[in-house]
Order: C-alpha cells, then structure tokens, then sequence
C-alpha cells in the first residue's frame, strides 16, 4: 500500500499525479433530492424519502456482497444529493465499508452536500459520522443564477452554510458553475469573489453543459438560449485568474490549497475504485462496471441476494494505454507520454508548435488547458504501434 502523501506536496505536482495511481478508493452514490436541477442526467430520483432506508440497506448489502479487496484510501459519497440522507445512514454506510475492506489512517471521506442541508448541527453529525471533507455545490452566489439553475438555496444561504461548514471539518471544497446565459460578467467575478472570501481550501469550476434528455436539453430545443462556448471560455480564463491568486490549479476545473481531493487524484491516475448504489461505475482489474440505474431494480436485485452490476467492460492494451492518457492530460502535471502519447506526438506536432502540449522530463502537459477536449479527441484516434 503506497502512504498518502504528506500535505506539503503541491496538488499539482508530479510525484502526486503518478502516485495517486497506486491508492484504492471507493465510490457510494446517493440519488435521491428534494428536485432534479434541469441541467442533471446522473442517476437521481427527486424525492422519494419513503425508500431512504431501504436503500441504504441494499447500498450495505451490495458492499457485503463485494469481492474482498485493499484497505481504502479515498472514499467518496455523492450524488445525488448525500445530505438528503441523515448522518446516521451515512454512518452505517462509512462503518460497513470499514468492516469489509478497512480504512487506511488518515482515510479521506468526502461527501456532496447542498447549501441549505447544512447546518452547524448536521455537520457535527456528518463529522461524527466519519465524513472529513464536505464538497458544496454552490454553483453560484447569485440569485438570479441560482433560479436559474434549478437551486434551492440562496447565495446568502450558501454563505452561512460554509461557515457552519468550516467550523466542524478539515477540508471545505465548495463547486462553482458557470456559463448560465442569465449570468453576466459582473455577477461571474462576484461569485469567484465570495468564493474566495468564504475560505475554502478547495474549489470547482465547471461549465454548464446541455446533456441531451435533460429538461435543459428540452428547453434549448424549444428556443431557450443556450450557453455560449465563446461566454464560457472567457468565464474560464477569468476564473483560473481569480482562483490562481490564492490556490493552485492542479485539473482542468479544480484547484486547491494543500487539499486537492484525492479520489479524484486516483481516478485521473487510472486509478482502480469499487463502487456501490443506484448507477454507479466501478474500474478494478482492467474492467469497468456499471449498476442498475432503475432504482427499484437496484433494490429488488440487491435485496434478492445478486449483486446489481447491468454491465462491463473490459479493455484492451491499447484502450487502455489511450485511457491512461486521456485522464492523466486533464490535469496540470500532464501525464508520462508512453506509447500513445509518443504516437500523438508523432502524429501531432502541430500541437507543439502552436504551444498546446508540452514535453517535460518524459511527460506530455496540455499549456493551453482550454483545448485539452481537442487534444483528448485526437487521441481517441491514435492508432496502435505497429
């Protein structure tokens, strides 16, 4: 088992990058929230609080019924929305993990909360719980956005929350979105301003995106404005400016102090995780897993005594090496180029001489973070050394 790396090392660094690799995780998805935000398609279901424990119970059988495997590193609970679940539940799921793989000291438990879920109270008991790191989704600190977005919470309401937030758990991360066409430039460097302020050692900043079969999707096909790609990638620029002025980048979207979040780290090392509850995708021994995503079927399946897998994938050695290179070109230490990233390089130098990638001691680097997607597409077309 490689230790967790001390907290002085720089989110960013390479040593962290390659090491996360070595770290076993585990994912739990929790889908239930008081209303679906029209930009979702995870597996969620809105309300349904009458089937709470009795998926909270499959969610321990599903992990009793799991191949023994290593003490955990990382544990991440989301969603969903985690905080919909009393700290108690969240408890029993932490302690059934312990009890079949064991939790490294110093165990990172993150968990996805809503703004108006916590309070001083709640987060004593998700800390008492086991839950050390807490991520918001915030979104936004204004209001106009927040309607717009589909949020429960107000940008006052997410402020308090914070504070309550800080004063019970290690680690704070807090998740911005931008690119609503309701936000304007002003109201964008307002947020990145609260943000700041609010004291986070970690913070997300992603672009709406329009999944299809979403009712975003829906609305943008009836004539709704869509988000501009032009808008957001000046939202980006101007985010990774503000941010960088207390945090360190260390992915395309996410920055941090000393606490980048290491289940994240591992899935972008290719990391290998187990993963429990409604849809969730597990990667271990070469092979990905997908579960149910009906969430009655999940149940019946798991309270029948079967484990819920709908499906896997098991790659070959070449999708994997362009998977491995696929992650890892997302974050800011890049990624050992290999053999796919030496046939990119050979296939792309175009990309070097307009200053996009960068070799740096055997590693390939994307400089030029807002067409990382260009360079990830070019790589899904890499063909296999002869």
């Amino acid at each position: 088992m490689v230790a967790s790396p001390p907290p002085s090392i720089r989110p960013d660094s390479p040593e962290l990058a390659d090491q996360a690799g070595e770290w076993r995780s585990a994912y739990v998805h929790i889908p239930f929230c008081a209303r679906i935000c029209p930009y979702c398609d995870f597996a969620v279901v809105e309300g349904r609080q009458d089937l709470v424990d009795r998926y909270v119970s499959a969610l321990v059988s599903e992990i009793s019924m799991s191949v023994d495997w290593d003490t955990l590193d990382a544990v991440f609970i989301g969603g969903g929305t985690p905080s919909q679940v009393a700290p108690m539940l969240i408890g029993e799921i932490l302690e059934s993990l312990n009890d079949k793989f064991g939790l490294v000291d110093g165990v990172e438990v993150s968990m996805e909360a809503n703004p108006e879920d916590i309070t001083a109270r709640s987060s004593r008991g998700y800390r008492a719980a086991g839950v050390n790191r807490l991520s918001m989704g915030v979104q936004s600190f204004d209001d106009v956005v927040l309607t717009a977005l589909g949020r429960q919470h107000t940008g006052g309401q997410a402020l308090r929350a914070i504070e309550d937030a800080r004063s019970v758990f290690e680690r704070l991360s807090i998740d911005l979105m931008y690119g609503d066409p309701t936000e304007t430039e002003a109201s964008w460097d307002r947020t990145l301003d609260s943000a700041l302020a609010a004291g986070a050692d970690h913070i997300s900043a992603y672009s709406l995106t329009v999944e299809l079969g979403t009712p975003l999707s829906r609305a943008v096909a009836a004539g709704a404005p869509a988000p501009d790609d032009d808008v957001q990638a000046d939202r980006w620029e101007r985010a990774a400016e503000r941010l960088s002025e207390r945090l360190i980048r260390y992915e395309v979207s996410n920055y941090a102090t000393d606490a980048p979040c290491k289940y994240n780290l591992a899935t972008w090392a290719q990391g290998e995780y187990v993963a429990f509850g409604l849809g969730a995708h597990g990667h271990r021994n070469g092979i990905r897993t997908r579960n149910l995503r009906r969430l009655d079927r999940y149940i019946e399946t798991v309270e029948a005594g079967q484990r819920p897998i709908a499906g896997e994938t098991v790659g070959s050695g070449w999708d994997r090496e362009l998977e491995r290179l696929m992650l890892g070109l997302r974050r800011t230490a890049g990624v050992v180029a290999g053999a796919a990233g030496q046939k990119l390089l050979e296939d792309h130098p175009e990309f070097v001489d307009a200053g996009i990638i960068e070799q740096r001691e055997g590693r390939i680097v994307v400089v030029k973070p807002l067409l990382t997607d260009t360079v990830i597409r070019e790589v899904l077309a890499v063909p296999p050394q002869e």
